[in-house]
């Protein structure tokens, strides 16, 4: 699992992810430049850094390289939910803590991605089985431990490289 980005890797990061395209260290300065001030250099050894640690690619141009996202931002954010979610003693706690803390937009997110992932053959089926008259909702059980959270940073890190990557590259 990786770590998580500090905050400067995660300004950059998040350009190189909303750009969806080889960037330059240049525009990602000009960018971050529009926020704070901060050195061609500083950007430079940021990108460096995430290339190193296999977050990004990179590919010459001249005297200058071009970068690009090895993983999209939602593959980020899965892994570390995951790594969140995995060191957990009790995971059925620590989900049903997460789920309590999301908003009705997030809990509708969830449905939906549900839905994606079963795939249609799963939807038809479910549908069939269901009965014609909506049951009541059952009362959802009590974790019998609540799930702690984990410190960031904690366990070993997984090189994001060896993710797989979801625009088929």
């Amino acid at each position: 699992m990786p770590r998580p980005l500090g905050e400067l890797e995660d300004a950059v990061m998040s350009r190189v992810w909303k750009w969806n395209r080889p960037v330059t260290v240049r525009e990602v300065l000009e960018d971050l430049q529009k926020e704070r001030s901060i050195a061609y250099t500083t950007v430079m050894t940021v990108l460096d850094n995430l290339h190193q640690k296999g977050w990004v690619r990179r590919e010459a141009e001249g005297r200058a390289y071009r970068y690009e996202a090895v993983s999209t931002r939602a593959a980020y954010a899965a892994a570390l939910m995951n790594d969140a979610w995995s060191q957990s003693d009790n995971p059925a706690a620590a989900l049903v803590a997460f789920f309590g803390m999301m908003s009705e937009e997030q809990r509708q997110a969830l449905r939906d991605a549900v839905r994606i992932v079963q795939g249609p053959e799963t939807r038809r089926t479910a549908e069939a089985s269901e009965p014609s008259e909506p049951a009541e909702p059952a009362e959802p059980a009590e974790p019998s431990e609540a799930a702690e959270p984990s410190e960031a940073g904690e366990g070993p890190t997984e090189n994001p490289a060896s993710a797989e990557d979801h625009r088929g590259r």
